[in-house]
């Protein structure tokens, strides 16, 4: 085998995607409904891959957008209207642009035929973003209905605080169209779709993506490693203890270690070597990371970086790592979840990256 057979950092697809059957058969039926679907998951969990692989294979015309590439309301109005542009020609929207209250402003690369847009010279607007949303249903059928992705959908409270409102005043009148929403802020998304008081409270039904199954994953490991490692198995087992697997992390580890194993094939320990390779190579990210914290949270990182079974609102937890009080720290695991670099775990939590918790024990001189 000469390419390498893992892939991380991009959206993941044929050969490289990884098992989940389970929630592929399920969103698939969603689809074939009239009902909305929100996936929430950690970042990096694959749900992005996930939802481009299932529309790849039923054919069904279909938009994705990312909230956190959106600046404003306006903005993610033009983005949206742009990605109409390229599933439809531009001869077949001029009727309905002329019920627009906004007039957009269309310039045409002229060697690509790409299609610029935007609603300038004006404040941001729900305007603009209500009569795409309707034109987009507007586009669909009964017998063909247009998927909406949305991912990052949290975003939407960065973007515009009345924005939650006014989105499902409009959304809640489409016929034509699936809405998918993929958010990886679970403790926000559950907040938009769960809470009785949120305009958004049921609006659809709720995935929590889960990590892909160990026994699955071996699978996947083994058959990729064999040939290039004698002892396949082990290998596998080996890189699962660090990446937890964590679907990201898994690949990346995974990567390495082929890659290790390919110019050196008599390779003691390639886990070892991949882990301090990866942590050398963001080196620099963990810093500015690190250095955006308070004292509070580098402590419950250092605490969760020694020992992962002692829980920390544990008051052993917080004597030993010096974390104030139970209530400062449960304050400061609330911000790191918020921010995706722990995760909750049953009743414990853990670091999301095996890198960073390598990089943050070999800084404190631990290993």
């Amino acid at each position: 085998m000469n390419e390498n057979p893992f892939k991380f950092g991009a959206v993941v697809s044929e050969a490289y995607f990884t098992d989940r059957e389970t929630e592929s058969t399920k969103i698939r039926s969603f689809l074939k409904s009239k009902n909305h679907l929100i996936i929430s998951g950690p970042r990096r969990y694959g749900k992005t891959s996930l939802i481009k692989k299932i529309l790849k294979e039923i054919k069904r015309p279909a938009i994705y957008l990312d909230l956190q590439m959106c600046t404003g309301m306006n903005d993610m109005a033009a983005t949206l209207l742009k990605k109409v542009y390229q599933h439809y020609p531009l001869q077949k929207l001029k009727s309905q642009l002329q019920s627009f209250r906004i007039t957009p402003t269309v310039t045409i690369n002229p060697l690509t035929g790409a299609a610029e847009v935007s609603f300038s010279g004006m404040s941001d607007s729900f305007t603009p973003l209500e009569d795409v949303l309707n034109l987009i249903d507007s586009l669909g059928k009964k017998d063909k209905r247009i998927i909406l992705v949305l991912d990052e959908f949290q975003e939407i409270y960065r973007i515009d605080k009345s924005l939650e409102r006014t989105l499902r005043s409009v959304m809640q009148q489409h016929q034509n169209l699936n809405y998918i929403f993929l958010g990886s802020k679970e403790s926000m998304i559950r907040d938009i779709f769960e809470k009785k008081k949120s305009p958004f409270y049921h609006f659809g039904s709720l995935m929590q993506l889960e990590k892909i199954p160990e026994k699955d994953f071996m699978s996947f490991l083994m058959k990729n490693l064999y040939g290039i490692s004698k002892d396949p198995e082990k290998l596998s087992q080996s890189i699962l203890e660090i990446s937890n697997c964590h679907p990201h992390y898994t690949q990346q580890l995974a990567f390495t270690v082929w890659e290790i194993l390919k110019d050196s094939p008599k390779t003691i320990n390639p886990v070892a070597l991949s882990i301090e390779e990866n942590i050398r190579n963001h080196d620099n990210d963990f810093e500015r990371l690190w250095n955006t914290m308070n004292s509070i949270d580098r402590k419950i990182l250092i605490g969760l970086s020694q020992n992962n079974s002692l829980p920390p609102l544990s008051t052993e937890f917080v004597i030993m790592n010096n974390t104030g009080s139970t209530s400062t720290t449960f304050s400061g695991l609330q911000r790191l979840s918020t921010e995706g670099i722990i995760l909750k775990e049953k009743r414990n939590y853990i670091i999301d990256d095996p890198f960073f918790k390598g990089w943050i024990i070999k800084r404190r001189g631990m290993g």
